[in-house]
């Protein structure tokens, strides 16, 4: 990037408050074996520093990464050590609060265009004290910065993959963080995006940010763009210094770098032990020594940009340093709910395909159950129908939810980290969206096959029969959400096939709660599907339904009367509005249940 497009990000981004990172004798060890544990770092110290862009480097399985998921907070059980931040030894936390980790993986949903995404981040991230236009502006500045003003509508799945690293870091921009770790920013990306993508982040930290990223072998042109390298090796530190200095550091312990060699290649070369396994030597020699130098960075105090104000009368300092204040978590509900609908509109295999599934297999089941209902012949095969309803809805709402969390894990994950919203929020508002339109997905199939069988076509059974099914739907998703939280898709999956297996078995159909054992009948009460399908049996034959006809050519129907079918099937005494309570308190049981195992394995990532 050359050095008007660092101009354009010094003058255009707010200038930022700075923020000294200090870590001394960090420990990181991880459990190998039953007893055993594998020291991944090694008593490593050092300091980034505002205004600089550092890269930590090293070869597979040095230890960069984790150091770096421990400055972030990302990683801290099994850690040893201090962090201190502008030399307050409990600072880290505070830090910690302020700064954005940008993962390897670009984690953006595809459905939301570079403009609408940016103004989710804005929202989420901006208060009260950032008016709409201001948010605008600045979201127009940061596209413009950072060269992605001419994608503004095209959707995140549709861009290249330095549109989304770049796109990525704009997200995290637009609270103006003073601090901002990233983990491989330059993988899969060509030489030239990735020279784009460093030239950026140093500019960047021209702005008075602490920028740091890993790295895993940078050209010799992208190398010598760091201000600051910190090279590990097995854990230790050999280097921490200027990466002009890296050869003169070299020359000092014996190792003389070839003529046109890129010294970062030499220096990794050394790391890997090809030049013999000087690890120790080089980790004594790097604390002991300082080759940091000075860098000369831009003096930001006359880096000031001032223009006129709008009436043009007197001049205003744009790049002074701006504190935001944080949106309240219900102005964070509303965009989280504004974005869950909006996702769920644009994954036609969400709701579109859904929708016209559901329709079909609605007209299917009630050709296969046609005018049954109204027939005291067909009273058992009308049961059959009822059963069915009660399957299908369960596995169709169970299965898909196994997937939905694991998908959106990722994303959920890296928003979370970087402080967008609260755990809480984000569920709310994805339950506020969710249940609508699983209760549509419902009324689709259940209206169809319901007059299509001929059910009784009163109001209020029609009502209580749909109630049913709703409530069925939502419980069966809330089953498969605590699974896919719980476990792995594949594992999910499996278990939830199983767990509507056994559900059925006891729900009353395939052996009648009368011919049930005794501890079997004892069992069935943590059915969902037994209530499920006792609510449905209740509003077809309960609630004071009349005799049913028997046909003309039909010499004797045995259940003409309802409640002589309800006796013999161990439904005499449903009690309708009981079977809607329990299916509401397994709904929030599971609802919160998940919540909690979603939070755990947020946390345990």
């Amino acid at each position: 990037m050359s050095e008007i497009v660092q101009t354009a990000v010094l003058l255009h981004l707010p200038r930022n408050k700075k923020i000294d990172i200090e870590f001394e004798n960090i420990t990181y060890s991880v459990p190998n074996g039953r007893k055993a544990k594998k020291h991944v770092l090694k008593g490593v110290s050092g300091k980034l520093k505002s205004g600089e862009l550092t890269a930590i480097m090293g070869p597979s399985g040095a230890g960069k990464t984790s150091l770096l998921n421990i400055l972030t907070g990302f990683q801290s059980s099994g850690m040893k050590g201090t962090i201190k931040s502008n030399g307050r030894k409990n600072g880290s936390d505070q830090y910690k609060k302020e700064s954005c980790y940008i993962l390897q993986d670009d984690q953006l949903v595809p459905y939301f265009t570079v403009s609408e995404i940016m103004n989710m981040s804005a929202n989420l991230k901006l208060g009260s004290n950032v008016s709409d236009k201001s948010k605008e502006f600045i979201i127009d500045d940061i596209l413009d910065t950072l060269g992605l003003s001419s994608c503004k509508d095209t959707r995140c799945g549709q861009l290249s993959g330095g549109q989304k690293k770049r796109l990525s870091i704009a997200l995290e921009l637009v609270n103006n963080p003073p601090i901002m770790f990233l983990d491989e920013p330059t993988t899969g990306l060509d030489s030239s995006s990735s020279l784009h993508c460093i030239s950026m982040l140093k500019a960047l930290a021209r702005g008075g940010r602490t920028i740091v990223c890993t790295i895993h072998q940078p050209s010799a042109t992208i190398y010598e763009m760091f201000d600051h390298v910190y090279v590990m090796a097995e854990g230790h530190c050999i280097y921490k210094g200027s990466s002009k200095n890296t050869l003169p550091y070299l020359s000092t312990v014996g190792l003389s770098c070839p003529e046109y060699h890129n010294p970062a290649d030499y220096l990794l070369e050394v790391a890997s032990g090809e030049y013999g396994n000087l690890t120790d030597h080089l980790a004594k020699t790097a604390n002991d020594l300082n080759w940091r130098g000075v860098c000369a960075l831009p003096r930001l105090e006359i880096q000031e940009e001032l223009t006129m104000d709008e009436n043009g009368n007197k001049p205003v300092e744009r790049n002074m340093a701006v504190t935001y204040i944080s949106p309240t978590e219900w102005n964070k509900f509303l965009v989280l709910l504004n974005r869950s609908f909006l996702q769920l509109y644009r994954d036609w295999t969400v709701t579109h395909l859904k929708v016209i599934l559901h329709t079909i297999i609605g007209i299917v089941i009630g050709l296969f159950y046609f005018n049954i209902g109204n027939d005291a012949s067909k009273t058992i095969s009308n049961f059959g129908y009822l059963l069915v309803t009660c399957a299908y809805l369960c596995y169709t709402s169970i299965m898909p939810a196994v997937l939905r969390f694991p998908s959106e894990l990722p994303v959920l994950k890296k928003e979370r980290f970087n402080n967008w919203y609260k755990l809480k929020t984000y569920y709310a508002a994805f339950m506020v969206a969710d249940i609508p339109i699983q209760m549509l997905f419902c009324a689709c199939y259940t209206t169809i096959s319901y007059f299509m069988s001929s059910q009784p076509c009163e109001w209020d059974r029609f009502i209580m029969f749909l109630a049913i099914c709703c409530l069925l739907t939502i419980t069966a998703e809330s089953a498969g959400i605590f699974l896919g939280t719980l476990v792995n898709p594949i594992n999910g999956t499996f278990l939830g096939a199983i767990s509507v297996a056994f559900m059925l078995s006891l729900a009353g159909f395939l052996v009648f709660l009368t011919h049930m054992s005794k501890p079997f009948y004892i069992l069935s009460h943590i059915s969902y599907l037994r209530y499920a399908l006792q609510g449905l049996v209740y509003s077809v034959y309960g609630h004071g339904r009349a005799t049913i006809p028997c046909p003309e050519d039909i010499l004797y129907c045995h259940y003409t009367t309802p409640d002589v079918f309800l006796k013999e099937i161990g439904m005499a005494n449903v009690d309708y509005w009981f079977c809607i309570g329990m299916l509401c308190c397994v709904i929030v049981f599971l609802r919160l249940l998940a919540y909690c195992t979603l939070k755990k394995r947020l946390s345990s990532n």
